[in-house]
């Protein structure tokens, strides 16, 4: 991929950069921001780092719209961030308007670059991005699955000791308290997760991932989490630029896939160089789907 756009060079913004820059999955990285000066010292900082990390990435940064020109892929992660005690839905009128400024810049400079969405709450305004730009639905898609899959990853191999790189997991539907973490689907290198976790810690397990978000910000206090979901971008735009076709739960629209359309929300997808190819649709047992409908519900609530 040749030029990728970050819109909002906050936290998350900036780490993802670092990881973008580092891995050179762009040739051209552009920091977007409303102050100039931090834009261009998020950027400044990150290039200076090219020859420590030996990449090769040029990185600038700035407040113009005009510097996403031309970009293949625009990523949002502006916005008003959580603070104690709020619910992602609660950013929703303030993060839309900002949405809403950058929808316009991508319409005028960069009209066919897909969008990966990370700003809360992710499901709507992934939904609204498709629904104003008029974009195909592949080439819209949000970030809350790899994230809350790489969550509940980390906490089982935490509970068993386990390595982490043998945990696969799997985390669908609305990016919030009603998250549908699919414990049947969990495994440790091919093996059912419940051949080494009892019921009652797989549900506590399925608990700790649905508040993994407030439990970093509990803790912090003055930020929210921006490591593992830079991290967790990254896996995707990797995805994205080299073509990998990699099977991963990203917030998509549907369009009848599990029974529902006219909605964005996590499910497992192939992502690829075109953005999200199709949508897999797993057979989902009687618990499953009711708790995917009520997440549903809770999405649909907030779309305005």
């Amino acid at each position: 991929m040749y030029k990728i756009s970050i819109v909002g060079p906050g936290r998350v913004g900036e780490s993802t950069a670092q990881i973008l820059a580092k891995n050179e999955l762009c040739r051209e990285l552009v920091l977007i921001g409303r102050n100039a000066n931090r834009a261009c010292g998020v950027a400044l900082d990150i290039q200076e780092s090219a020859t420590l990390l030996g990449f090769d990435t040029r990185v600038s940064g700035g407040a113009e719209p005009a510097l996403m020109r031309d970009s293949e892929l625009v990523i949002f992660t502006a916005g008003s961030p959580r603070k104690p005690g709020m619910s992602r839905n609660d950013l929703a009128a303030a993060n839309l308007a900002v949405l809403d400024q950058t929808l316009d810049s991508v319409r005028q400079y960069a009209p066919d670059a897909m969008l990966l969405l990370v700003t809360n709450p992710v499901d709507v305004l992934t939904y609204h991005a498709w629904r104003v730009t008029g974009l195909r639905r592949g080439q819209v898609f949000g970030l809350s699955g790899v994230l809350d899959s790489a969550r509940m990853a980390s906490f089982i191999s935490m509970e068993t000791g386990f390595s982490a790189r043998d945990i696969n997991t799997l985390v669908i539907g609305g990016h919030g308290d009603a998250m549908v973490p699919l414990v049947r689907y969990a495994n440790i290198n091919g093996i059912p997760v419940s051949q080494f976790l009892d019921q009652a810690t797989l549900e506590r397990l399925v608990a700790h991932t649905r508040q993994g978000g407030a439990e970093i910000l509990a803790l912090k206090e003055t930020s929210s989490a921006y490591d593992s979901p830079a991290a967790a971008i990254a896996t995707m735009v990797d995805a994205v630029a080299r073509n990998r076709r990699r099977i991963l739960p990203c917030v998509a629209i549907l369009d009848g896939e599990y029974g529902e359309r006219d909605i964005a929300m996590g499910v497992p997808v192939v992502l690829g160089g075109t953005g999200v190819e199709r949508i897999i649709e797993l057979p989902l047992d009687g618990d499953e789907l009711a708790a995917l409908r009520a997440s549903a519900d809770e999405v649909r609530a907030h779309l305005g």
